[in-house]
This record gives structure tokens, C-alpha cells and sequence, in this order.
């Protein structure tokens, strides 16, 4: 729900939002489960008079992506003040990016979800946009809102649409689970990875996947033991195998030591959910696995439990420290 655009203001200049990675599907959860991950981006806005967008960005997709209006945060946060009738003319932003881009570990939900998540800090009542809507705003831009629900609450999430939009509730995690990414150099794109995939697949493979599906939310939340089972699936990462590549091969290598191994997202990242016994046998199989020197890298971020997170600043000499509910003029 929005509030009326003639009742909302912009309360705040100056933000910053700090959104995890995330990995979504977890095996058999193909569209539906993910899992918020401890590697963030973090994003600083100001709000400033000039007609002007100055977008910085440090770390990851430096010198690689839009730095005007088409950067992804820009427009998230432009659709989101949008809908609430408060939109100012000049933007100037720093992002600061740690999250892989296009390795399966939600760099642009996350991109997305500070956007949306920027543009509610900046508002005098941040409560008007509520959390129905900021998973709307984000499924929008993404198109599903697997990675967008765990980058937003943190944690594990289940995420579907109905009727009535996008929706998602959030699942419990044992703390003894440890997540583990290894990232390879090669990138892969979102794109790609679902056009390798079948128009249908087999009844049996399908009730499969259902099964382990609803297995792996019991193995998430109490019985860990279960996790290699729980992650097997039919429906869409043996039929990536040609587009993943050497992903792929550590997939199955990973699985035949009895890890509880899936693609991340998209790929072509791995993830490995582990716990008690199976996180130290899991460490002895990466060792041996795991050429680090040939591009591979090991990542051991532990799961985000708070998710998107924004606080207010105090302003600078060019801010805006209030701007009224109408639309600027803006090129």
C-alpha cells in the first residue's frame, strides 16, 4: 500500500542501504526458495538541488555499468519515489559493491532492493510503503521474487505469486548451518541459464523435486543431517550442465562426496549448506577439490539474518532537506 501522493514528503537527504547477496533456488527450490547470504553492497544517496545524476561506483561492476539514470539502484529508487509522489531532481550516489555480478548470487535484486528500500528511508514516513509493496516494486524489476524476498527479510524465504502479487513468508534456519560459495571467474547470464532449460519435464521428475522441496525446509530448520538429500533436484541444474561448464563438474564432485551442493541462482556459483560433522568433512572435500589457483574463490559468508537494512544521515551543504510531493523537472 502507498500513501497518497498529496499527503507524502521526503523527510531525509542522505541514506545509506546495506543489501546481502543471496542465493536463490537451493536445489530444488527452482523459482520460489533463497537464502540472504553475508556478503553486502552498500549505498549511499544524497538528495541535492542540482538537476544532475552522478552515480560512483567502487568494487564490483566498476567501470562496467550505466552511471546516469540507467544504473539499476537509480531507477529503482526513481520508481519507487515515483509511486509516492516525491521525487527530486538530483541524485548523487556511491555504490560500494562486494557481491559477485553475474555468478548466482543476487547482485541485481540486490541492486533493486536498495533502490526501493533507499527511496523509503528518504521518506518522511517511511511506513507508507510497506512491505507488500517493496516486494511488488522489487518482483518488477526482477521479474521473480526468489531473490528479492531473502535480500529484503534476510534468512531463508519462500516466495510465490498469486492473484493478488508477489508474496513470500520466512522459513527458519538452524544457526548450526554454514554457507559456503565458490565463485569461479567466468560469469553467466541469468538469461542463458534459462533458456538451457526444457519446456516441460517428466511427471516423475517433477514429484521428485516437490518432495525434496518440502524435505528441505524441514532440513533447514531442524534436521541438518538431512541437507544432501534435501538439495537434490530434477528440474533445472542437470540441464545447465552445457552452459555451466566446469560449475557443473564441481557440482558433481561436490555431491559424490555427499555435500550438500547446489548451483547458486542461476550459477555459475556452488553452494554448500553444511552443519556439525558435514561442515568439517565439507572443508577436507574443498581442499581437494578446489583449485583456488586456477580462479577459483571460496567464500565463507554465513547467512544474512537481517537483510536490507537503511539508516539516515545527516546532510551535506547541497542537500535537500525537505522537498515537497510533486515531481521535479528532470532530464
Amino acid at each position: 500500500m502507498i500513501q497518497k501522493a498529496d499527503q507524502m514528503q521526503l523527510g531525509a537527504d542522505h541514506v545509506v542501504v546495506r543489501v546481502p547477496a543471496t542465493s536463490a533456488n537451493l536445489g530444488p527450490g527452482y523459482d520460489a526458495l533463497g537464502l540472504a547470504l553475508a556478503v553486502h553492497d552498500e549505498v549511499e544517496v544524497r538528495l541535492v538541488a542540482a538537476d544532475e545524476v552522478i552515480v560512483d561506483v567502487e568494487g564490483e561492476g566498476a567501470g562496467e555499468v550505466p552511471l546516469g539514470e540507467d544504473h539499476l539502484v537509480v531507477r529503482a529508487l526513481r520508481r519507487t519515489l515515483d509511486l509516492a509522489g516525491a521525487t527530486p531532481t538530483g541524485i548523487h550516489m556511491t555504490c560500494r559493491n562486494v557481491i559477485p555480478h553475474g555468478r548466482g548470487m543476487g547482485s541485481s535484486s540486490a541492486a533493486v532492493v536498495a533502490g526501493i528500500v533507499a527511496a523509503r528511508a528518504l521518506l518522511a514516513d517511511p511506513r507508507a510503503i510497506d512491505a507488500a509493496t517493496v516486494l511488488r516494486l522489487a518482483t518488477e524489476f526482477e521479474g521473480h521474487p526468489d531473490n528479492a524476498a531473502p535480500a529484503i527479510a534476510g534468512g531463508a524465504t519462500v516466495a510465490w505469486t498469486g492473484d493478488d502479487g508477489p508474496r513470500a513468508v520466512d522459513l527458519e534456519v538452524d544457526p548450526a548451518i554454514e554457507a559456503t560459495v565458490i565463485v569461479p571467474e567466468a560469469r553467466l547470464e541469468t538469461s542463458r541459464a534459462r533458456a538451457a532449460l526444457p519446456a516441460s519435464v517428466s511427471h516423475a521428475d517433477a514429484a521428485f523435486t516437490v518432495g525434496r522441496a518440502a524435505l528441505l525446509v524441514e532440513a533447514l530448520a531442524r534436521r541438518p543431517e538431512l541437507l544432501p538429500e534435501a538439495t537434490e533436484d530434477r528440474l533445472h541444474q542437470s540441464y545447465r550442465g552445457a552452459v555451466l561448464g566446469a560449475s557443473s563438474e564441481l557440482l558433481r564432485a561436490l555431491r559424490a562426496e555427499g555435500l550438500a551442493a547446489t548451483i547458486s541462482g542461476a550459477g555459475p556459483s556452488v553452494l554448500v549448506l553444511a552443519a556439525g560433522r558435514d561442515a568439517a568433512r565439507r572443508d577436507a572435500v574443498l581442499s581437494s577439490v578446489v583449485d583456488e589457483a586456477s580462479g577459483w574463490r571460496v567464500l565463507r559468508p554465513g547467512i544474512d539474518t537481517a537483510g536490507a537494512r537503511a539508516r539516515r544521515l545527516p546532510g551535506h551543504p547541497d542537500a535537500l532537506s525537505s522537498v515537497p510531493a510533486t515531481r521535479e523537472k528532470r532530464a
